[in-house]
């Protein structure tokens, strides 16, 4: 399924650009430093980046590790999807994240997600956009409804804060400010 075969195609000029929604996770080492570096590695191959206040949140799926901290940033991107994901794998990777080091949802240094990337619609082998398990995740729609209050999921259409309105409140608090 999908509904951005445009961005797959490499048929852009330079100038287009999409807005995108990555949530970010740390629960290993400096948590707030690590998102705030990755925060400055996604700024160097976006524009028009802002940045959410910080949360801090139980583990989600394997509970015997530390608590995260999670933060979403929303900006532009002139790439495809999958070069976007490119991207923050090796964000990830230079940030110490090692994948398949441990239980599926485990502790990890520095965890990116594309949540949104404008109103694309995508399901492929390695990315289904948008993100599948974000609708169930606090730690995601708050922080993304903090910056963007109207966002719309694209396949239902409705509200995101929608969503998060039908979740449980405990187990997520605001920490701090943005990280940058």
């Amino acid at each position: 399924m999908t509904s951005c075969s445009e961005h797959s195609s490499g048929f852009r000029s330079g100038l287009e650009t999409d807005e995108v929604v990555i949530g970010l996770g740390s629960n290993l080492g400096d948590r707030q430093q690590n998102i705030a570096w990755a925060c400055r590695e996604l700024g160097r191959h976006m524009t028009d980046i802002v940045v959410s206040s910080l949360y801090s949140t139980t583990p989600v799926g394997y509970a015997d590790q530390p608590d995260f901290l999670n933060a979403v940033l929303i900006g532009r991107w002139s790439g495809s999807p999958e070069d976007l994901l490119a991207c923050m794998q090796e964000i990830e990777r230079s940030g110490g994240r090692v994948r398949g080091d441990g239980p599926r949802f485990g502790p990890r240094t520095l965890d990116l997600d594309i949540l949104l990337f404008g109103d694309c619609i995508l399901k492929s082998d390695n990315l289904t956009i948008p993100h599948p398990r974000m609708y169930l995740r606090r730690f995601a729609l708050d922080p993304m409804t903090e910056l963007r209050p109207d966002v719309r999921d694209p396949v239902s259409g409705r509200s995101f804060a929608s969503f998060a309105d039908q979740l449980p409140v405990a187990g997520i608090y605001e920490y701090g400010s943005a990280p940058i």
